[in-house]
């Protein structure tokens, strides 16, 4: 496994001044070289001993010499500047720290990236866009023009000028863009747009101006959806490998691969949907409950799956927060007449 950098260089020239730090190609090569080989004996009753081979792993570092890079010749002389061999708990490194990362799977096959075409068409977009504007650029303001003027007369633009000629028949005039040139362009750009609206990206596609349902939305945005949850799943299953590792590197187990996901998992949301849970399920959900049909924990998994409960807030604290809440007033009633005293109590007319 090879991987370039590039990093300041530890030569100085005599030119240097100390704040001046010169660049040097790089390579880092991660490498499993064979370790010394151990003899196991497979059996008692005679059999050949069998001998497996252990490997390690060794960091060494390339750089590409100065004075090839200075002089230019175009040969390429690489010179090895450092070897580092990584322990763990006084032991080699078995195996190549390294996981991939793709859009569909973590392998080191490079894969099509969901966005290629859509880069493509953005990159034709760009060269129309770029020919439109030269257009414009030459083609936008009016230009003056006369004839039978004087060629040694000065003639000057402004409200404040006027141009006069002692020739008969003198004339002038604006030249201005007509026709359906940069029209050409201009749909061409609307149907690139378009195609990259189709292919997933809603930014550049014209909004409609009628209403749209939630199931509409969510039914045309499906294809985007899917490009996105398998992404979410291949970054997923790779960065659940990047913290088995650091896990692994923690702790005694002999391998990541006997870290599993009981241990460690990382996942990534898979809910792009934009509709969250409407106040009919919400009922439906809580008389589910009230009848026995559900759990209490499966109502409020739910409702935090319809982002009606924050997605950090655990169900225990949820039923924390639910107990220690002041329940609401209740209506207002009329109180009871109180008993006046004696002297309060009105006396009977004579």
């Amino acid at each position: 496994m090879i991987s370039t950098s590039s990093e300041p260089g530890p030569t100085r020239t005599s030119k240097d001044d100390g704040f001046v730090c010169e660049s040097v190609e790089q390579i880092r090569v991660l490498r499993l070289e064979p370790l010394a080989s151990r003899t196991r004996k497979r059996g008692s009753r005679g059999r050949s001993p069998h001998q497996t081979q252990e490997w390690e792993c060794v960091v060494e570092i390339w750089q590409r010499s100065l004075q090839t890079a200075t002089t230019g010749t175009g040969k390429k002389e690489w010179q090895l500047v450092e070897t580092r061999t990584p322990s763990r708990l006084g032991k080699p490194l078995p195996l190549i720290p390294f996981v991939f990362h793709g859009p569909r799977h973590s392998l080191p096959d490079v894969d099509k990236i969901p966005l290629d075409d859509i880069i493509a068409v953005n990159l034709y977009h760009y060269r129309l866009n770029a020919d439109y504007k030269h257009g414009m650029h030459f083609t936008a303001l009016p230009t003056a023009w006369v004839s039978g003027f004087d060629k040694s007369s000065t003639l000057r633009i402004g409200s404040s000028t006027a141009w006069v000629a002692e020739t008969p028949g003198a004339t002038a005039g604006f030249l201005e863009f007509h026709g359906q040139g940069l029209s050409t362009f201009e749909r061409a750009m609307d149907r690139d747009e378009q195609l990259m609206a189709v292919l997933g990206t809603r930014m550049l596609e014209s909004r409609k101006r009628v209403g749209e349902t939630a199931a509409a939305i969510e039914l045309r945005q499906s294809g985007e959806n899917s490009i996105l949850n398998t992404v979410s799943l291949s970054i997923s299953s790779s960065l659940t490998q990047v913290l088995r590792w650091v896990y692994w590197w923690n702790s005694t187990e002999p391998i990541p691969d006997a870290i599993g996901p009981d241990l460690v998992l990382a996942t990534l949301n898979t809910d792009f949907s934009i509709t969250g849970m409407s106040a009919l399920e919400i009922t439906a959900l809580v008389a589910a409950w009230q009848a026995g049909a559900i759990s209490q924990a499966t109502m409020l998994d739910l409702f935090r799956a319809g982002e009606v409960i924050a997605p950090g807030r655990t169900n225990e604290e949820e039923i924390k927060l639910l107990a220690t809440q002041i329940p609401p007033p209740a209506t207002a009633t009329a109180k009871p007449p109180v008993a006046a005293s004696k002297s309060e109590q009105p006396q009977p007319l004579n």
